[in-house]
């Protein structure tokens, strides 16, 4: 599709014509993006910018700096990706999904800009310059940008930050970024800028190739459990945060602790004036589906987690342990599981062998769906039942789980959304 939709056309439309017009979904790479940027006068904000990479964690972290930068009454403009039901979610300002105009709005700017440079753009990259559209447009104070995949390459990093955040270096798109922790950790590293402060919120062992990017920016690092702390109160209601010169006492949120402490760390070096109130009140309001999400279903207690790597599920296994140790209550976890096919299923399933007593499993409907059979060879020696989808599969859960077991759906977003469209179906 060559012929431009028209600004009354619908989202739908201009999202099927991005889907079209470069030759791939993913291309890294910016030098078809940075005219087209610059074009666009994106690639200079008047905003301070806090741009997150990592593996694992990167929507926690910046749904908790938005919301606490919300809180602090700063117009922010929020970008993540992937989105689960509408492709809204993946642009918001202060905390609000934009429409479908103000997106197609965007759509007409970038879509002329890349004709005038003679350029074509990626899926990714049409609808990222987009949401910098939005956000210069909307003159938002803050920018808040979640890198899509790796960060030297791609297209996010065409803005400055006045932040880097890397949350966590794991082995995820090896096709694409690399086979080794270190060529991963050098792609992330790509968004550190000169005299920054950078925050590596895990406390993994520090990789080479960011130690290396930091000192040849001259930028300021700050890793967590050596520059920055945090830990649970004794009764876990609460948690302390401390840094030099700075100790908080803030409440628990829904996320994952890490990433919340990671977004502390970074608002507290950004330059912005935040106060402890707007701090804890941004921790308590940040919500993102399908990450460690606690919800009760027809009186069960249903856990979804989109982990679906084995760095990912590893830091789900260290949230549900927490739970399980504050709610004694349950002594069985039943999990809903599926994965797609080009994912590590078999240290997946080994990861999660230890804590799942019974698995119900079922293939996915997308082109990359792993078969039942790769899915059951993973789980070998397991108790498996399988059912023809998801939503059998979670719907046995919830008519057979009992009241000392909880429901962890897990393995993919596509997972996870394939029971959220269950639910719906149901009310």
């Amino acid at each position: 599709m060559n012929t431009a939709p028209l600004a009354t056309d619908s989202l739908n439309t201009w999202l099927d014509y991005w889907s079209h017009v470069h030759v791939t979904g993913i291309d890294l790479g910016l030098e078809r993006v940075i005219p087209v940027a610059e074009k666009l006068g994106v690639t200079r904000p008047q905003a301070k910018v806090l741009t997150v990479a990592g593996t694992n964690g990167k929507g926690s972290t910046t749904t908790t700096l938005a919301a606490i930068l919300n809180a602090q009454g700063y117009k922010v403009g929020l970008y993540q990706s992937p989105h689960i039901y509408r492709f809204n979610e993946r642009v918001k300002l202060s905390g609000i999904e934009v429409d479908d105009q103000t997106l197609v709005d965007a759509f007409v700017a970038v879509d002329q800009a890349r004709r005038d440079c003679d350029l074509t753009l990626s899926f990714f990259e049409a609808t990222t310059l987009a949401a910098f559209v939005i956000f210069k447009a909307k003159q938002c104070d803050v920018w808040v940008l979640e890198v899509g995949l790796g960060g030297r390459l791609d297209v996010v990093n065409v803005i400055e930050p006045d932040v880097a955040v890397i949350t966590n270096i794991g082995l995820d798109h090896t096709d694409w970024l690399g086979d080794t922790i270190e060529k991963i950790a050098f792609e992330k590293a790509g968004i550190i800028r000169p005299d920054i402060p950078v925050i590596f919120g895990s406390m993994q062992q520090l990789p080479q190739a960011i130690q290396n990017k930091v000192d040849e920016c001259n930028a300021t690092l700050y890793v967590a459990d050596r520059d920055y702390f945090y830990q649970y109160t004794d009764d876990g209601q609460a948690w302390m945060f401390a840094s030099s010169g700075t100790t908080l006492k803030l409440p628990t949120g829904a996320l994952a602790l890490e990433n919340i402490s990671t977004a502390v760390a970074s608002i507290l070096v950004s330059g912005l004036t935040v106060t402890q109130q707007a701090i804890a009140q941004g921790i308590q309001q940040a919500r993102l589906q399908g990450r460690f999400e606690i919800r009760q279903i027809q009186g069960k207690t249903v856990i979804f987690d989109a982990g679906h790597n084995p760095h990912g599920v590893e830091f789900l296994l260290n949230q549900l342990r927490k739970f399980l140790e504050y709610n004694k209550q349950y002594t069985e976890v039943v999990s809903v599981f599926s994965m797609l096919a080009d994912k590590d299923i078999n240290s997946v399933a080994d990861l999660l062998k230890d804590t799942v007593l019974k698995w119900k499993i079922a293939p996915l409907t997308v082109p990359r769906a792993a078969p039942l059979e790769q899915l059951d060879a993973a789980l070998h020696g397991e108790t498996v039942q399988h059912f023809d989808s998801v939503q059998l599969a979670f719907k046995s859960a919830l008519n057979e789980t009992k009241n000392n077991q909880l429901i962890l759906v897990c393995g993919s977003f596509h997972t996870l959304e394939a029971v959220w469209e269950y639910l719906e179906e149901c009310q």
